[in-house]
């Protein structure tokens, strides 16, 4: 195993990380699991069962471990996607929301595995730090209302139509 990254995100499971990377995979390109370590004899997982996967999503280094039930995912650390198009929010938001996930506001969305995504309009970050504090305001502003990121009325309230 080669670590191409001084800082990896590491994400903590109960006992399905392997499903979820093998689900995570899909979703970007350039994405693939780089290595897979499984639990020996001092456990404290089962023998044999997955320990740990070393993972790459759209070119990014990841890991993650299946460590129990004792830490749970929260909102405090999410996973951040910058999307440029309206089609690509739907498309990604959409497959996280599948088999169980839960909308949250401003783009957040828990998939059914437990980590938390901000899928967001890729042009929010250079309208919010525009300096037309005005501007920078409603589109903020609109932002807050939505669950699902919608480009239109972020440009729109932008704009100030």
């Amino acid at each position: 195993m080669t670590i191409n990254q001084k800082i990896v995100t590491h994400l903590w499971f109960d006992s399905n990380a392997e499903e979820a990377i093998n689900f995570y995979i899909t979703l970007f390109p350039n994405s693939k699991i780089t290595n897979i370590a499984h639990y020996g004899d001092t456990g404290p997982g089962p023998k044999g069962s997955v320990m740990s996967i070393g993972y790459i999503l759209n070119g990014q280094e990841f890991a993650a471990i299946n460590g129990g039930p004792q830490f749970q995912h929260s909102a405090a650390m999410s996973l951040m996607v910058w999307c440029d198009t309206q089609a690509e929010i739907d498309e990604l938001y959409g497959k996280l929301l599948a088999g169980g996930g839960k909308e949250q506001a401003c783009g957040w969305v828990q998939d059914r595995f437990g980590p938390i995504w901000q899928v967001n309009y890729k042009r929010l970050a250079e309208m919010i730090a525009s300096g037309d504090s005005e501007a920078a305001d409603r589109a903020f502003a609109a932002m807050m209302t939505m669950k699902k990121i919608d480009v239109k009325k972020l440009e729109d309230a932008f704009a100030g139509k």
